[in-house]
């Protein structure tokens, strides 16, 4: 393939020329607007969305024992309780900002248990390496409070080059956000708004919500990057299992926006019944993956190859996925977190599917 994806470079949520690729249970593939998304559900169908708000997880500051500057990217915690927000894994990087591209970005000094991290008002110490030099477990000192007040205060959202304009916290929070957790945004939610709800509403389609700590796209180095996504936890309410539930009932189809969503409900489904409460998402959803819960998804448009695309393994074959991809670059969709979308149906298995032919699919 000559040509390639693009990265959308503004950071607008919804722009109102933003477009949605509609990959069907057949195998087809529809060209539509994003905003039309209700129209492409079905009455009964659930809208399950990820409300994380996204946490200012990346730090400037100073690796104390060399003086070297760094910037430290949280990346993970063990659980979403508020009170525990010491420990954290994070990826650190050398001098610089997200001006370079992450995987041109200078290594870290030499990091070792006991390195103490001057982050803004914040100290931290490294507790362990994690097997990369990138990556590490720090603690940081005082109370949660502070700690909390710390990340507010110097924290900036976790960012990459295609976006030239330093990013506002407002501009990586979606509409629904509620508890600070994601360490990146939830960006496949940034498809609602107030007007989309009540479109659902009005077709009949419902909405559900869960909580999924969204960890980060890219850690700077290609292998560690194949360990992405790192374990992430998670909480399902009981009213949201219930509302599924019903809607598997009745006929309707489970849609996640977003592969958070997708993580959280399979992995608190990986013993046949879904349960409510917390959870960490341990496992790697691709091509063998069973899926239990999910009939649908809604994501961004991702370059072949990345931990997301992979997650859409699950939902459609190589061939499928490889006709979206070239259906994406022919009409010039855009990529990442402020992108275009796509809306993918799992495949109906079908051993005389031509392909070929969906390439040359309607626009809805």
């Amino acid at each position: 393939m000559t040509a390639a994806l693009r990265a959308a470079t503004n950071a607008v949520q919804r722009p109102p020329q933003a477009r949605l690729l509609w990959i069907r249970a057949d195998g087809g593939v529809v060209h539509s607007e994003r905003a039309r998304l209700a129209d492409l559900l079905r009455a009964g169908d659930l809208v399950v969305a990820n409300d994380a708000a996204t946490l200012p997880a990346s730090l400037h500051g100073t690796h104390q024992p060399s003086g070297a500057p760094i910037e430290v990217r949280l990346a993970g915690r063990r659980s979403l309780r508020v009170n525990d927000v010491r420990v954290f894994h994070a990826i650190v990087f050398g001098d610089g900002d997200h001006r370079t591209r992450t995987e041109d970005r200078a290594p870290p000094p030499p990091l070792h248990a006991s390195d103490v991290l001057r982050l803004g008002p914040l100290h931290a110490t490294v507790q362990r390496g994690l097997g990369h030099p990138r990556l590490v477990e720090l603690r940081f000192d005082g109370e949660p409070d502070t700690v909390w007040a710390g990340l507010a205060r110097h924290g900036r959202p976790i960012q990459y080059a295609h976006i030239a304009q330093p990013l506002a916290l407002w501009d990586v929070w979606t509409r629904i956000a509620a508890l600070p957790v994601a360490f990146e945004p939830p960006s496949a939610g940034f498809v609602l708004d107030w007007s989309l709800l009540h479109t659902l509403r009005q077709h009949g389609i419902g909405f559900a919500t869960l909580t999924h700590a969204a960890g980060i796209s890219s850690t700077g180095d290609a292998a560690l990057d194949t360990h992405l996504p790192f374990d992430e936890p998670y909480h399902i309410p009981a009213s949201t299992v219930a509302v599924i539930e019903h809607a598997r009932a009745h006929g309707g189809r489970v849609v996640a926006i977003g592969t958070t969503v997708t993580r959280a409900l399979e992995h608190a489904a990986r013993h046949g019944t879904l349960r409510a409460g917390d959870g960490v998402a341990d496992q790697r959803i691709g091509r063998d993956t069973r899926l239990r819960v999910v009939n649908a998804i809604v994501s961004g448009a991702h370059e072949p190859g990345s931990s997301h695309q992979e997650l859409l393994r699950a939902f459609a074959n190589a061939t499928v996925l490889q006709c979206a991809d070239r259906a994406l670059v022919d009409q010039g969709y855009l990529t990442h977190e402020f992108g275009d979308s796509v809306l993918i149906e799992r495949t109906i298995p079908s051993p005389t599917r031509t392909t070929d032919a969906t390439l040359h699919a309607t626009t809805a």
